[in-house]
């Protein structure tokens, strides 16, 4: 799932544009008379808007983007004109509503080869843009006010992408006596079928379900995720590793759904108790991992079918969902390159 964020600096900042370069974003939003330094146009694709609302790309004269402004709900057939007409490039510009129009525009385009693009007035709103229809329109137009700006759009775009997920069998399951578990309770409702991705090693990582599903003593809590010992790895949004005795209040995570689709949440609350514990071990073709949860009929993985299975209740045999990477050495969470061999 292929996403482009366009940038739209709130004001003329060199530093802003060579970041995003660093970064690999490349598209810039800007309105007329455009501040881009000149030596640095040649490596962007640049979307100039003019005083009539017009927007052009710079050097591309084949490309020819139409602006559409939606303010009610009889100006979505001025977008659907546009396409009737050709119109392969569709900026929709809803200053009022955001989301209800968008979702009648994806509807009704998917399928289509027309690309889609939103403007977004905050961060906050880019996350939501992307993900309209869980298909999501196909790009958006971000307000940038700083370099720290851009450290956040990349950790979304990173988030869009799919999570390749496979199928591992369980080989064995034991007791692993006491020891420190955290639960990580997120500012997001997880879903059925979400969770965290953790295990003990860096290459294989275990789906990790929320405690969405109550039973008869406890409560649902669709926020938390009780994600394994303190020494386990946890993917980070960037691809990145943690620790899961690192993470804090504040501190963003990915959420990942049994179909591979991820997201991006923050931590409000992170809880360290010790408790009871068990080893889970699978396998993927040759490959091994194994994950140490609590030993309690709260915490699930996912089955293959996306289903909650309770840590309680797994036995070899069973089919779970998990996350399996190259092997590679990691250092504070970053791969790098040495040898290394994790059991």
């Amino acid at each position: 799932m292929n996403k482009q964020i366009i940038i739209s600096p709130s004001y003329p900042d060199r530093r802003i544009i060579e970041h995003a370069l660093s970064l690999g974003i490349k598209d810039v939003y800007c309105k007329i008379p455009c501040s881009i330094p000149e030596d640095l146009q040649d490596y962007l694709n640049v979307y100039l808007e003019r005083e009539n609302g017009v927007v052009e790309v710079l050097g591309e004269r084949k490309l020819k983007p139409v602006k559409v402004k939606i303010e009610e709900s009889g100006d979505i057939e001025k977008v659907l004109e546009a396409v009737s007409t050709g119109a392969k490039i569709i900026f929709v510009d809803t200053p009022s509503w955001k989301i209800i129009p968008l979702e009648n525009l994806v509807a009704q385009l998917q399928g289509s080869d027309v690309k889609l693009y939103a403007y977004s007035s905050n961060l906050n709103e880019t996350e939501t843009l992307l993900g309209v229809l869980e298909k999501g329109v196909d790009g958006v137009v971000v307000k940038v006010d700083g370099v720290e700006d851009l450290d956040i759009i990349y950790e979304i775009i990173k988030s869009i992408n799919m999570i390749g997920l496979e199928y591992a069998e369980v080989i064995e399951v034991k007791n692993a006596g006491m020891g420190e578990r955290v639960c990580v309770d997120t500012v997001t409702i997880l879903n059925t079928g979400e969770g965290l991705l953790v295990g003990n090693t860096a290459q294989f990582f275990f789906l990790i379900h929320n405690e969405s599903i109550g039973s008869a003593f406890t409560s649902p809590r669709p926020f938390r995720v009780n994600a394994g010992a303190v020494h386990c790895y946890v993917m980070m949004p960037d691809g990145s590793t943690r620790y899961l005795s690192e993470l804090s209040s504040g501190m963003r995570v990915l959420i990942v759904s049994s179909s591979g689709k991820a997201r991006i949440s923050s931590i409000g609350r992170v809880k360290i108790e010790r408790r009871p514990l068990k080893l889970v071990r699978a396998r993927v073709k040759d490959i091994e991992g194994s994950v140490i949860l609590q030993d309690a009929e709260t915490i699930s993985l996912v089955r293959s079918d996306g289903s909650p299975i309770p840590i309680t209740e797994i036995k070899p045999g069973d089919e779970i969902t998990v996350h399996v990477s190259e092997l590679k050495a990691r250092h504070f969470g970053k791969i790098v390159d040495e040898f290394i061999i994790e059991r």
